[in-house]
Parts: structure tokens; sequence; C-alpha cells
């Protein structure tokens, strides 16, 4: 029991560097607070605590840990972290094409290599079919569209 006595800090490190790979798949601080407890374990076992003592203060210091830091750790990850629009959400401001005429009531686009449901973002003012379209925001299934305005040919300079 003796060598094993003297290996257990590894054996906290390991744990703590296991946990650590795990919080960087996960992201949400809870293993993070594990390797922090693990690695102030290791101290107390590099010091010679038994090894109950040394699952009580694992314990104690991951619980403290995630009581305490990890509150903080996800308001600053939240705050700093850029938002990254997905799923329909990215599919505000991009281009469209009308297969249908589009008015307020309904009409159909190709988005994004699919066909949706859509309706004019302006009453009284219809998209004629094969018009490029901007889609304004997804309400539901169905894609709020914009008319754009068309490319207009170059005018020549007479002077």
């Amino acid at each position: 029991m003796d060598e094993f006595s003297d290996v257990q800090w590894l054996l906290w490190v390991a744990v703590g560097l296991v946990a650590g790979i795990l919080e960087v798949a996960s992201l949400d601080f809870v293993f993070a607070m594990v390797a922090g407890g693990a690695l102030v374990t290791a101290v107390g076992a590099a010091f010679g605590l038994s090894f109950v003592s040394q699952v009580i203060m694992f314990a104690v210091v991951s619980a403290v840990l995630l009581v305490t830091v990890r509150p903080g750790l996800r308001r600053w990850a939240v705050r700093n972290a850029p938002f990254v629009p997905t799923n329909v959400h990215a599919l505000a401001g991009q281009r469209a094409t009308a297969l249908s005429e589009v008015n307020e009531t309904g009409g159909t686009v190709k988005l994004a290599g699919e066909t949706w449901t859509a309706r004019a973002d302006r009453p009284g003012v219809p998209i004629p079919e094969g018009a490029a379209v901007e889609v304004v925001e997804i309400d539901g299934a169905t894609a709020v569209v914009r008319s754009l305005p068309q490319d207009l040919p170059p005018q020549s300079s007479s002077a």
C-alpha cells in the first residue's frame, strides 16, 4: 500500500487532466471545477493526506468551486461570447428567388436550396415571379421577404 500512497497525487493529476479534456468538450464549467478540485487534492496527496481525507478534500473543493466560481465564469462567458445566428435565425438577410408571385397572403421562394412558403413584408406590393428577394425574418415556417432593387443597366454618360 506504500507504493500506492507515493503515486496518489499522480492519480489526482490524471483525474484533473481528464476533467479538463471533458470541459473542453462541454464548455459548461462543471468539469473545470472538478479539475480544480482534483488538482488541489493532488497537492494534499503529495503532502501525505490519507485517501479518505483526499476524497473529502476533492468533494469539498469541487463543490465550493461549483457554487462560488462557476456562476461568475458563466456570466463572463455569456457576456463575452459573440452571438452567432443559427438555424432559421441565420436565414434573415439571405437572398432568395421568388418561385411564384409573393404578396401579403402567400407565395413561394427558393431559399438556401429549398422551397419555402413566403409572404411579402409590405401589403399591397406584390413581388413578381423570378424576382430577387431578401429574407426579413422567418415567421414559423414562412419566410417574410422584401423585394430587392433590380440591377439597373449602366448609364452611358454623353458629355
